[in-house]
């Protein structure tokens, strides 16, 4: 909660802020999670406008957690920017509310840092090398045939392929019957 008691009603008027929030709760549920006990040093700017506070700044941090694909531990920097509007008026529809002369920028602060977590996260130089065993390839090279294997049951459907692929290269009659009509046919 920080007051904005100073600015309440007074358009134009605003005031930053530098603050250090010890996080008392783990921030994200996936792979990465910006963990109890971490900094969160947030930046913020607090205008007053006619409709509230309007309140815009930058968090960053550090995330703790595992990378996707080898499942190693990592840290992750988080900078993230936000801007919120906290209304004056509870009678409008809007997110935030400034009260008693304070807004409380935990709700925001929180979104904004757990929606910008990665969810699939990576180290920026992380390889897959592992081995697959003797003659194991995932990659087919040129001199290789690739013969599919059709399923019998859709082999019905090949031999409708191949009968509307024969059938496309004798267009002219069917266009010349198309013009003069169904009985008629052009000499």
């Amino acid at each position: 909660m920080v007051n904005v008691r100073d600015i309440v009603s007074r358009p134009g008027e605003m005031r930053e802020h530098d603050l250090t929030i010890v996080v008392p709760e783990h921030l994200g549920e996936g792979m990465l999670q910006v963990r109890e006990g971490r900094e969160l040093h947030v930046h913020v700017r607090l205008e007053s406008v006619h409709e509230g506070i309007l309140a815009s700044g930058e968090v960053d941090t550090i995330a703790d957690g595992l990378t996707a694909r080898t499942l190693t531990e990592m840290q992750h920097t988080v900078e993230v920017e936000f801007q919120e509007l906290f209304a004056y008026s509870l009678d409008e529809a809007f997110d935030y509310q400034v009260l008693d002369d304070h807004v409380d920028l935990e709700p925001v602060i929180r979104d904004a840092v757990v929606l910008s977590l990665p969810f699939q996260p990576e180290l920026p130089d992380e390889r897959l090398d592992f081995e697959l065993g003797s003659g194991i390839s995932l990659v087919l090279s040129d001199s290789e045939e690739t013969t599919s294997q059709v399923d019998a049951r859709w082999a019905a459907l090949a031999e409708f392929q191949a009968s509307t692929d024969s059938s496309a290269g004798d267009t002219t009659t069917d266009t010349v019957k198309a013009e003069n009509g169904p009985d008629q046919e052009k000499s």
